[in-house]
């Protein structure tokens, strides 16, 4: 009896109109070639009561109508070429629900959490709008085309029995389904790094358990968690790391044919004194009593990795080179990266070198374009450099002094045609050995990086506009160039409401002055504690810079033609650039550039994950770095307001955590859409952008990375 009462509840369970034609489309979805008879579709569905079947007789002449299936016989129904889907990367949120754009579209689409197919954040999807909308579209994800990632990292959890991966970040989905027998030795609670299957139609995620991280968390396994995350490789194919091993250092007469022999030149290296590859170097050689030969010389990277090689392909993939706090992933294997390719001190070296003739009052007289060999005769790091500099001696403390005095005056001329005067901040940790977090320190730009940055932006502007010269590779867009846009004008309106709460106008000034305004604005607050914050305000008020066969010039930097020329160990776009310029000057043709489009579109986005994986990175060690700091109390900056709470920075650690809206004492606080902040509602107390407070840390949760302060009030 109670059976049989059961199955009539089943029976009498309704669905809405929307929901029946999901669970019939997704049929076919599932199994996109297979011809589905009337039967089936109700007997798969469940849907086998009279009523049901006569709805799924209308859904499916509704799907036809739509063109989404086709009728291949008499009652016998199979999935149509989805001439009516469009195709996009998904952006999933905490809750797991998703967004999805594409160009075609003027807004994102929104996809409820049942209808992702359980896609991952980044994951390029097949979708269908099922739902129009005065604000937002909703739509259905249909099929995944291209995985984000290969792998994750999760713990090994069981449900009725059954192993399942629960991923670390809950933007990868709620759990991936293992075979009993692919366990690879792992228990229960294991972290474990995780291969993942291909999915297509599948709205199950499937894997197998490739490696046992460990049994806790270690930085170790949240680094590459998050590599993870991001998609990035943080291994590389056996058989790119075995061409690697093959590499050597050692080069024939051959390789010298038609190379400019600059090895007995004055030449030097200034990084970081951490750093291990060395892209660039600079030579010095004086012409006569008011000319100097000024070369700047670039790792040849293209005379060891060639086109459409294992590597080649693997370094595309890359995109760049990916700096976490306490690693680098490269882009090319540390065989090549670190030794073969990389500008160390007492060895000779192939370059790819832009050297210009420069007299005095530093304007170029003669440049020159072409491959070459160097020997460097000195590494400096930036410190070092430094020393010389503000001390006038040391070793070649006239070249260095000269080459400063140079960049000073190239630096000035770039402000004054309009170039933003953005002082690089970065917040960098002292890790002892056994990679754990003792201190924390900020990074700033002083004439030495300044000096090396002057000269790769003139490499960088030198080769572009040699590529402009050609009417046809402009028309033909045969050159990948570092573009960034004019700021978008309602975001600079934004930022003008930002900082009229600490007394500044901008005025009226148009997109050509406005950086000369904003460059006032910053040297005027040098100094003062609202100064970092709002030079960070200014930072996202700009477009980003990408990369682009279309040249549109460079605002930041005030360049009509700009490329990456100085950084071919680190960035694919440096790499196809040295080809392309290899191929101009000796006209000749590697088609190794078929489609710089898809290449610039690829490496915009895998520069975007690097960008991320690096904030995630600091904000892990950040947490790790202050767990015996809870309870402590801290003067800082808000330096973010939202609906959910407000941010703060910390000014003796440099950290950054979240101090909720509701817990806020002292009132009930709301945040004002219009004000852009947040208000008490009775004391009409307000809390905004740049103010200075006093918190508490109250929790803090490494695996969230996140921060919970304390709003202490006066």
């Amino acid at each position: 009896m109670s059976k049989r009462r059961f199955k009539n509840n089943r029976r009498k369970k309704t669905f809405t109109s929307s929901d029946l034609s999901l669970i019939v489309e997704r049929v076919f979805c599932d199994q996109p070639s297979k011809v589905f008879s009337f039967s089936e579709i109700c007997k798969t569905t469940s849907l086998i009561d009279k009523n049901s079947r006569r709805k799924v007789y209308d859904i499916l002449s509704e799907l036809q109508k739509t063109k989404t299936i086709r009728q291949e016989s008499y009652n016998n129904f199979i999935l149509n070429k989805p001439i009516n889907k469009l195709s996009g990367r998904i952006f999933i949120t905490n809750n797991g629900a998703g967004f999805v754009g594409n160009d075609l579209l003027k807004s994102d689409v929104f996809i409820a959490p049942n209808k992702t197919l359980n896609a991952m954040n980044g994951d390029l999807v097949e979708f269908k709008i099922i739902k129009r909308k005065n604000n937002r579209d909703e739509g259905l994800v249909v099929c995944i085309l291209e995985s984000e990632r290969s792998h994750l990292v999760g713990r090994l959890e069981y449900k009725n029995n059954k192993p399942l991966i629960v991923p670390d970040n809950p933007k990868l989905g709620n759990k991936i389904l293992l075979d009993q027998d692919k366990l690879n030795g792992a228990k229960k609670g294991d972290k474990v790094l995780v291969k993942l299957f291909p999915r297509d139609y599948s709205p199950v995620s499937k894997g197998v358990i490739e490696e046992v991280l460990a049994r806790k968390n270690t930085n170790d396994t949240e680094m590459i968690s998050i590599l993870c995350y991001h998609g990035i490789k943080f291994k590389f194919p056996n058989e790119v790391q075995d061409q690697a091993e093959r590499m050597s250092s050692n080069f024939s007469e051959d390789d010298l044919k038609n190379r400019r022999d600059l090895r007995d030149k004055i030449t030097f290296t200034i990084d970081p004194d951490d750093a291990k590859d060395f892209d660039d170097a600079i030579s010095y050689e004086k012409i006569d009593k008011t000319t100097t030969r000024i070369g700047v010389h670039i790792a040849d990277v293209s005379h060891y990795v060639r086109p459409n090689t294992p590597m080649d392909n693997e370094a595309k993939k890359r995109g760049n080179s990916v700096y976490l706090v306490d690693r680098v992933v490269p882009m090319i294997p540390e065989q090549l990266s670190n030794v073969i390719c990389s500008l160390r001190p007492h060895e000779e070296k192939l370059c790819f070198s832009v050297i210009f003739d420069i007299n005095d009052q530093g304007e170029i007289i003669k440049e020159w374009l072409g491959k070459t060999i160097i020997l460097s005769k000195h590494r400096f790091t930036y410190e070092d450099a430094q020393q010389v500099i503000e001390n006038q001696k040391g070793q070649f403390s006239k070249e260095i002094n000269y080459l400063d005095e140079i960049a000073k005056k190239y630096r000035k001329e770039r402000l004054s045609a309009g170039a933003l005067n953005i002082e690089s901040e970065e917040v960098r940790f002292v890790l002892d050995k056994n990679g754990d977090p003792t201190g924390v320190k900020i990074k700033t730009s002083k004439d030495a990086h300044k000096l090396v940055e002057e000269f790769m932006l003139l490499a960088n502007k030198t080769v572009a506009k040699f590529f402009k010269k050609s009417k046809a590779d402009s028309l033909n867009q045969n050159m990948i160039y570092r573009v960034h846009d004019k700021p978008d004008e309602s975001k600079i309106e934004q930022l003008k409401v930002y900082l009229d709460k600490f007394g500044i106008d901008l005025g009226k000034s148009d997109i050509h002055n406005l950086s000369k305004s904003l460059n006032s604005m910053l040297h005027g607050l040098k100094g003062k504690n609202e100064f970092n914050f709002l030079q960070s305000l200014v930072i996202r008020s700009m477009s980003k810079a990408s990369y682009d066969v279309k040249n549109i010039g460079h605002y930041g930097l005030s360049f009509s033609d700009y490329t990456h020329f100085t950084s071919p160990i680190r960035r694919y776009a440096d790499l196809v650039v040295h080809r392309l310029l290899q191929e101009k000057l000796t006209a000749s043709k590697s088609n190794s550039n078929s489609d710089l489009i898809e290449v610039s579109k690829h490496i915009s986005r895998t520069e975007k994950k690097a960008s991320e994986a690096e904030r995630d990175s600091v904000k892990f060690f950040q947490t790790i770095y202050l767990l015996d700091s809870i309870g402590e109390v801290f003067n800082g900056t808000v330096s973010g307001i939202a609906e959910h709470g407000l941010y703060v920075r910390m000014d003796d650690n440099y950290c950054e955590g979240m101090v909720a809206i509701s817990e806020i004492p002292g009132d009930r606080y709301y945040f004002d859409f219009d004000k852009f902040c947040i208000v008490g509602a009775k004391t009409k107390k307000e809390f905004s952008f740049g103010q200075r407070v006093c918190v508490r840390i109250f929790e803090i949760n490494p695996m969230r990375r996140h921060i919970d302060l304390e709003l202490l009030l006066e």
